[in-house]
């Protein structure tokens, strides 16, 4: 399959083939042909899909192929794509900008955390096709310095996301100001929870549902180590395994931004190069400590999931989940920053009694298991119970362990592939026990902005130590 047989006009085949990018992914290759039919679309697309172009080359041929309505007035959007985040937007804006290489479509990208100047300026000219954070676009909303009653394509990018982040009035205030009429919605969420699909009948008309992305794709080249400690002396474990080798980049997960905030000016008081990344800080301060970390000048980042989105980076090391996420799918999300391009990389959890139950729906989402190992000097007062399936598996007689297994393959580029997303029981060991096991597969595709996942498969088991 090629975007030829997709039905892509020449000006983007055209564009597409300078990038480099010949075959397309699974969920392009489904999405693409429904939404040129003009069919409203609910996909199941996860970051690394290449759901940017699926929706974003439909929306482009339209703009470039369909007349436009001649009216009094100054020119209004035509196309809108809400995304929950600066960092989304601002990614889904320029992939656009590159596929419409050829065309002359005015646009914008607008979101919080910089002043409304430079946006006024360029909406007042007028753009066709408007990227937005629900947040700010209220703003220029109750400021009518944007109208969308003339768009014809609604995108929202990240639904589930835009949920979980409380964004469900400002989306409704915004559909409000949409034409009901002639308008395709096209849909796109990692998960398909009742609230989306509440969402979806509300505003969609007779969708086509289409869901093509594994939920569990982690690259085998990434180790899992939990350490089990009590909540009180996390801060001090973390410390310590970041003191063994200060050098080695580091992103390190907290759940809040205020708990990352806090952590950020613990490291750094400690005599760790540090810096956080999170919804409350500007626009500006983000990109700057993601320099920072990038050019090595910071050893630690300390995000939020939200943050964490716009970060891409080829070759970290290490991963280590202060706080587990309350969803499991945002432990692929998290760990897919590691173990790129075939190298190795390592995602540590500390986990505390109180996520227990958080690592076991982890474990059974990635149907593997964790290294579970006590770190000397920090063992949990009370070793953690883990329930009726803890995160390891039963050991082999005699410590042997499971043949491993490998495959690989390259296939063509792919445009606007992302980082990828993405136990059982067992008590805590002694100190210096662990039990290692591993399970899962993986594709080995080529991922532009997104580096490359190294295919394999296998099962690893080991005796714990006594």
């Amino acid at each position: 399959m090629s975007f030829e047989n997709l039905g892509l006009a020449p000006f983007l085949l055209r564009a597409l083939a300078e990038q480099g990018y010949e075959n397309p992914t699974p969920i392009q290759e489904q999405a693409i042909p429904l939404a040129l039919e003009g069919h409203d679309l609910l996909a199941g697309a996860q970051t690394g899909t290449g759901k940017t172009a699926a929706f974003g080359l439909p929306l482009l041929q339209h703009l470039g192929t369909a007349p436009q309505s001649v009216g009094n007035g100054p020119r209004k959007p035509r196309a809108l794509i809400l995304a929950p985040t600066r960092e989304l937007a601002t990614q889904v804006h320029d992939s656009l900008r590159g596929y419409s290489k050829y065309l002359r479509i005015p646009s914008a990208c607008i979101y919080g955390g910089v002043g409304m100047g430079n946006q006024l300026d360029v909406l007042r000219r007028g753009v066709d096709l408007l990227v937005a954070c629900p947040g700010r676009l209220i703003d220029h909303l109750e400021r009518r310095s944007v109208d969308l009653s003339g768009i014809e394509i609604l995108v929202l990018d990240e639904a589930d996301r835009m949920l979980d982040m409380g964004f469900l009035p400002s989306i409704n205030r915004i559909l409000a100001k949409l034409p009901r009429q002639n308008r395709q919605t096209l849909l796109f969420s990692a998960t398909f929870e009742e609230s989306i699909k509440q969402l979806a009948l509300e505003f969609m008309r007779d969708p086509k549902q289409i869901q093509v992305t594994p939920k569990n794709t982690v690259a085998e080249t990434i180790t899992h180590r939990v350490h089990p400690v009590d909540g009180a002396r996390k801060r001090e474990l973390l410390l310590h395994l970041l003191a063994q080798d200060s050098r080695v980049q580091t992103l390190v997960f907290g759940r809040t931004k205020h708990g990352c905030d806090k952590l950020a000016m613990f490291l750094e008081k400690s005599g760790i190069k540090t810096a956080a990344i999170h919804g409350n800080k500007s626009q500006g301060q983000r990109l700057r400590a993601l320099a920072d970390f990038k050019a090595g000048r910071v050893t630690v980042l300390v995000a939020t999931d939200i943050a964490a989105r716009g970060i891409d980076i080829n070759e970290l090391p290490k991963v280590i989940n202060y706080d587990l996420p309350m969803v499991p799918e945002d432990y692929v999300h998290r760990i897919g920053r590691t173990g790129r391009n075939g190298s190795t990389g390592e995602a540590v959890s500390l986990v505390a009694q109180d996520e227990a139950k958080l690592l076991r729906q982890i474990v059974r989402l990635l149907d593997r298991d964790m290294d579970i190992r006590d770190v000397p000097g920090f063992e949990p007062q009370t070793p953690i119970r883990w329930g009726n399936s803890a995160p390891g598996k039963a050991e082999l007689p005699g410590g042997q362990k499971a043949p491993r297994r490998g495959n690989g393959g390259h296939p063509a580029r792919r445009p606007n592939s992302d980082a990828p997303r993405g136990g059982r029981g067992g008590q805590s060991q002694k100190p210096g026990g662990q039990r290692a096991a591993g399970n899962g597969q993986q594709r080995r595709d080529a991922h532009p902005g997104g580096g490359q996942r190294r295919g394999g498969g296998g099962r690893s088991q080991s005796r714990t130590s006594a």
